[in-house]
Order: structure tokens, then sequence, then C-alpha cells
């Protein structure tokens, strides 16, 4: 039975075999900024967030994670390139294996979505362009709590691209020392890899710009240079080519996901290896609360990009974006989605899966308390069920 065609016995929670990791389940927990690893270093706080939110063969995915210390774009995110946050990234990580989770570390630049105040010696952000993110719709979040338009980014040389790459590599070498079982690029939502791959935004005229090839080069070779450095088996990619995030737009949104899904599909070639996943955020998804008018095309439109690249791509496919449970029981049923990531009914549910199975009732997320620096508060304080959903 194909992809395409699904399977009716196949729900949320049925097993799933992805690659060497035997799951339980296919609610994921998505990747999401919260913020709370103080100076950029993770903490106890960390630990009991992300074990609240593991159960036994379930598969989480760690908020983004700093590749170099230029690479932020909030106040208080954690970072995998210092041997102390390595050091200290491997408590969080024991505390998900003890009750038997698996978990990949998200690898983030933020790019041109970043400030002075996160620079080193406050210079400007880097991107694949000199174009600031719009101001009129967009703002970067300080560590005063205020909120300020985006600066103007410097375009990298492309003789510097090869030092990022590497930035990659250093920082996915360093989450399978942290004890993490794998890692995921982040090639979405209008940050540093996005920015080269939306033509909205990448105004390059070199070898990393222009047609479709040439802005999926610079994700091609972090895809590389992290298989090269960890191995396929560990490696998942996300990317949202019709996301509009932070300006990041293209005018051919389905044509730029067929490219990059070829161009994984031809990785995953060498050496028989195969990727960990490919984890792609549907048009659905909205961030910071935007409402239906800010969405991109129709919902016919969506399906079809999502439902392209689903049977395109040769491997585990894991679809993001505005899920509920019964939406994620459709994606698995007719075969559009072999997981589903779950991110806001999982920052209020931590016994989300549980609550799922009977249909329980779902706690209500705070949207102020997202970004806060607060250990408990919006962060490890939501209620779980029942004791037994703690399992």
């Amino acid at each position: 039975m194909t992809a395409a065609q699904g399977n009716s016995n196949e729900t949320l929670f049925s097993s799933y075999k992805m690659g060497r990791f035997d799951l339980s389940h296919r609610v994921v927990l998505a990747p999401m900024t919260r913020c709370r690893a103080l100076n950029g270093v993770p903490n106890a706080a960390l630990a009991e967030y992300y074990a609240q939110r593991t159960t036994p063969g379930g598969f989480l995915i760690s908020e983004g994670t700093m590749v170099s210390p230029g690479s932020a774009g909030f106040p208080h995110v954690p970072g995998i390139y210092s041997d102390e946050q390595v050091e200290a990234w491997k408590q969080v990580v024991e505390a998900v294996h003890a009750k038997g989770g698996f978990i990949f570390c998200q690898l983030w630049h933020v790019g041109r979505a970043s400030h002075a105040v996160y620079q080193p010696n406050g210079g400007s952000p880097i991107s694949s362009t000199n174009k600031p993110i719009s101001e009129n719709r967009w703002r970067v979040l300080l560590p005063d709590g205020s909120h300020v338009k985006y600066p103007k980014p410097r375009a990298l040389e492309a003789s510097e691209i090869p030092r990022v790459v590497e930035d990659y590599c250093l920082s996915a070498l360093n989450a399978i020392r942290a004890g993490f079982d794998g890692i995921e690029i982040h090639g979405a939502h209008g940050y540093l890899i996005d920015q080269f791959l939306k033509d909205g935004i990448n105004d390059r005229t070199d070898q990393y710009g222009g047609s479709i090839a040439n802005r999926c080069r610079f994700l091609k070779q972090v895809v590389e240079g992290v298989v090269s450095a960890i191995g396929a088996s560990k490696v998942g990619v996300r990317v949202s080519p019709a996301i509009d995030h932070l300006d990041a737009t293209d005018s051919d949104p389905l044509s730029l996901g067929l490219a990059v899904v070829g161009m994984l599909n031809k990785l995953q070639g060498v050496n028989g290896s195969k990727l960990a996943y490919l984890h792609v955020t549907q048009p659905r998804y909205h961030a910071y609360g935007q409402t239906e008018s800010g969405r991109q095309g129709s919902d016919e439109e969506e399906a079809k990009l999502m439902k392209s690249l689903r049977m395109a791509y040769n491997g585990t496919f894991m679809s993001s974006g505005g899920f509920n449970k019964e939406l994620g029981m459709q994606a698995v049923q007719q075969g559009d989605a072999d997981l589903v990531s779950y991110g806001r009914l999982f920052i209020a549910n931590p016994d989300l899966v549980s609550r799922f199975k009977i249909d329980g009732e779902l706690n209500k997320y705070n949207r102020k308390t997202f970004y806060t620096q607060d250990p408990v508060v919006g962060y490890t304080d939501y209620p779980f069920l029942a004791p037994f959903s703690r399992l």
C-alpha cells in the first residue's frame, strides 16, 4: 500500500519504525522556542520540561539550538557550540532517555532575524541578503522584553559560507556528544537557510542565488556536511516552502519544495543511507496567532503542495502546523504523514498523548508566557490530567 493510499488501520497511536528508531506512536513534540536557557546554557528546568513530555517510545525534537554565538534571535535560547553547553544538555537528554524516549536536537541559525544585541561585538546579523525584514509586520524580541524593528543584515560573502556550514557540522557532533539521538536541521520559517531558499528574500547573483538549484546549494552543503559528520540515520530536515513567516515568501513554493525533496532523495542514495525524516510545516500554520487573512493560497492549493511533497519524498514524512487530534488522525490514516508534530498543544499539555488517547479535555495555553524566563510559570506548571498520564 502506497503512502498516497494510506491505511485506515493506522492511527496516531500506531507504532512506527523511523529508520533505526522504534517509535510507539506518531505524536511528536515539535521544536519550540521557550527562552528558558539562561545565558544560552540548558538547566534543570529544561530537563523537567522535556521529561514531562516524554513517553516510552515517544519522539521529541528540541527547541531551536544555536550553532554559533551570533545565531540567536531570541533571549536565553540554548546553544550547542561550547563544551559548557554540551555538558549542560546531557541532563536533558538523560531525563528523556530515562523515560524511554528519543530526542533530536534542532540546529538553528536565525540569520537576519536577529539584532545587534545578540551579535558578538554588536555587529550586523548575517543573511543571504542585505535586505532587512519588513517593519510593518514583524518585530524582534529583545532581552528587556521590548520589541523593535529588525536591523539591516549583512549578506554573506560566498567565501564565508563554508565556515557557517562548519558551524552546523561541529554542532551536530556536539549534539551526539551530549547524548542526543540525532539532529534536525532547521531550514524553515524565514531563518538563515530559508533566507537562501526563498526568492522573496534571496537576491544574490552568485552561485547561491538565482535558480532554484543555486538557492538550494547552502542547504545541500549543510546536509552533506552533517551527514558526513554523524551519519544520515541521525539527521532530519525541516522546511516550509509555503510559509511566509518573517517575509519568507517564494514565487513558486511547490517547485521549491519539490527541488528540496529531489535534492534530499539524491543524497539518500549515497551508500544506501537514509535520512531520519523530512519535516514540513504546512500552510495552515499561523505564527503569533495570525488570523485566516494571513494565509497564503487556498485550501486546495495547500493540500496539493503537501501531498506532492509527501508522494515525492523517499522516506519518513512528518507534518506540522495547526493539527489537532482529528486532523492528525486523518493525516496518518490517509497516508498524508507518517508522523505529526504538535507545538502549542504540547506546551499546555505535557501528557498530550494520554489526553489524545482518551479524548481528555485539553489545557489552554497562555501565549503571554511562551517567551518568558520563569523556570516554572508557563513552562513546567501545566497540570497533568491524572497520575497515570505521567507514564
